[in-house]
């Protein structure tokens, strides 16, 4: 069985400065530095999934394209946890927007942690006990990966042949995938735009309840980083989100409380629209400082919103 991600790999633009606020960015973010020189960072989860960073022209990204200009992801590995099952996959191979997709037993450790319990009407789960307060976020591992695209039925080809599975879909704009029967709502989002080619959207790192999406956030806000949107709620898969730029490519997210599938499961068809994106979400952020909503003007359009 695929187990989910075990590592991604970006490569910065080539400059010192990129290099320099990437690693900073990412320490902020919550992930610990393993491995440090002149060309590599390595950064680990809780559970020890890895983010990788490499300079663009690093000998490990050989035989690969970017898949656009700039900072960007190049590589996903994903994590099998049958050896027998691994003899069933390529090791390595390219998906139709040129990002590398590899396989191998997973290296990511069991860690025993838990998310504070909800209290809801009739399930009374947490008793004589608060829910925490996060003065910053540990993200426990690599959530999903979501591609802009301009060959989605192919791309849904390639992963399918790969065992993934079609959990819902914007027809004719994205899929939600996961890489396992039961599992999470999805570990990769394929979506196609018309003002858009192939590239990164953005990299989920999950968290372990709603109050540490909100610690996160903060957090990264008190350092100066900039929210794209959040913190806000997904109908379709009902996790909470937070987004903020990244450095390195495309957006990052911390995200939690995502809705667990199984093989009972059947795939849903939505409308492209800014509700079905999120039931609700604050634009601009939260300030870490005021705890307040920065000012904002209304309106703006979200990723999946029909055009």
């Amino acid at each position: 069985m695929i187990e989910g991600i075990d590592s991604i790999t970006y490569s910065t633009d080539g400059s010192a400065e990129n290099w320099a606020v990437s690693k900073q960015f990412f320490l902020d973010w919550g992930l610990v530095l393993v491995t440090e020189s002149s060309h590599q960072l390595v950064f680990e989860t809780l559970n020890g999934a890895q983010v990788v960073l490499l300079a663009p022209h690093h000998p490990a990204l050989a035989g690969t394209t970017a898949m656009e200009a700039g900072a960007t992801l190049r590589e996903v590995v994903w994590g099998v946890t049958d050896a027998d099952f691994l003899q069933t996959l390529p090791v390595e191979s390219l998906d139709p927007h040129g990002l590398r997709v590899k396989f191998q037993l997973s290296q990511k450790r069991a860690i025993a942690l838990q998310g504070s319990p909800s209290n809801t009407w009739g399930d009374v789960r947490r008793v004589d006990r608060p829910t925490p307060v996060y003065e910053r976020a540990t993200p426990i591992e690599i959530g999903h990966v979501v591609l802009f695209t301009d060959c989605l039925v192919d791309a849904v080809a390639f992963y399918e042949r790969l065992g993934f599975t079609v959990s819902d879909q914007y027809p004719n704009r994205g899929v939600f995938l996961r890489c396992a029967k039961t599992g999470g709502h999805h570990d990769l989002f394929l979506l196609q735009l018309p003002t858009k080619t192939k590239g990164v959207n953005h990299v989920a790192f999950t968290v372990r309840d709603i109050h540490e999406v909100f610690g996160g956030g903060l957090a990264m806000s008190r350092a100066g980083w900039k929210t794209q949107l959040g913190p806000g709620r997904h109908p379709i898969s009902s996790a909470y989100f937070w987004y903020f730029e990244c450095p390195v490519g495309g957006l990052i997210e911390y995200n939690a409380d995502e809705d667990h599938l199984t093989e009972a499961w059947q795939a849903r068809e939505f409308e492209p629209s800014p509700t079905r994106f999120a039931e609700w979400a604050i634009e601009g952020g939260i300030d870490g400082v005021t705890r307040r909503q920065p000012k904002a003007e209304a309106g703006g359009t979200f990723l999946t919103q029909k055009r």
